[in-house]
């Protein structure tokens, strides 16, 4: 995990870096120190702390830095994340990186606060998806895990969820479920129809996943299941309606939202010399 966290923050700084920082090398003073603070501007819940003492040992290092937030911590406006004290420079230089992974992945954990908090006092657990930014998979669901939703599966590695497709090309739900049954691996099958529920049912299937329903529809089906699987409902469902859904007796809510369109939060860096 810390291997791809700094191999996604080292491509980030070679990005915006590139040769060097032509700004900062013409106007300021190499022998130069200073402090930067990073503040919240808005409530918000913070993510990403674990990448700045990565940024800045990826470019020298600094003097010190004072985590002040831990990631899942709840800021409000004015309040510092962050302290760090070094080269002027190089504060400057990994300024906008730094503030692109904070805004945007506290921008995530914020998100997933809403849709965590929205299901409080129901059986129901929120789940994260693979509708994620290329290249920040693990980094997105650490936010969204620190945010208080579960992580679904990190890949199609590491679980099996059989959708429509997977049942059109094995021949149908049964032999999908026959061809998955020594996989070693969490197993999950979307089901669209009652027939289709049944025979996940009468296949021995543990976890099923609910597509496109209404919440009235959801909470029928959930009662017909009866605790025969888990059931995780997802398609369309949104922070006005998610308590709804939870309240069908789901098990679970997959929500891609929390990752495909959350919009980064405002968090300002202020350099003082």
């Amino acid at each position: 995990m810390n291997d791809v966290i700094r191999e996604t923050v080292a491509r980030a700084l070679a990005e915006d870096i590139g040769s060097g920082d032509l700004t900062s090398q013409a106007c300021v003073p190499a022998d130069m120190k200073a402090t930067g603070r990073f503040v919240a501007r808005e409530p918000l819940v913070a993510a990403g702390m674990e990448v700045l003492p990565v940024i800045y040992e990826l470019r020298g290092g600094v003097d010190s830095l004072e985590i002040l937030k831990r990631s899942g911590d709840r800021v409000l406006p004015g309040e510092a994340l962050a302290c760090v004290r070094g080269p002027a420079r190089t504060l400057l230089e990994c300024e906008r990186v730094a503030l692109n992974f904070l805004q945007l992945l506290s921008g995530v954990a914020t998100t997933a606060r809403r849709y965590a908090d929205a299901v409080a006092g129901t059986k129901c657990r929120v789940l994260d998806t693979r509708k994620t930014t290329p290249g920040l998979r693990l980094l997105e669901k650490m936010a969204a895990a620190a945010g208080g939703v579960m992580n679904h599966r990190m890949g199609l590695y590491d679980a099996i969820l059989i959708k429509n497709n997977h049942i059109a090309a094995a021949g149908g739900v049964r032999a999908a479920l026959e061809r998955t049954r020594n996989a070693g691996v969490p197993v999950q099958i979307e089901v669209r129809t009652r027939e289709e529920l049944d025979e996940a049912l009468a296949a021995g299937a543990t976890h099923l996943l609910l597509d496109n329903l209404t919440p009235e529809e959801a909470a029928e089906w959930v009662r017909y299941v009866a605790g025969r699987a888990t059931v995780e409902l997802s398609g369309g469902i949104t922070l006005e309606t998610i308590r709804a859904y939870a309240e069908s007796g789901a098990d679970f809510i997959s929500c891609g939202a929390i990752t495909h369109s959350t919009a980064a939060v405002d968090i300002n860096f202020r350099l003082e010399l």
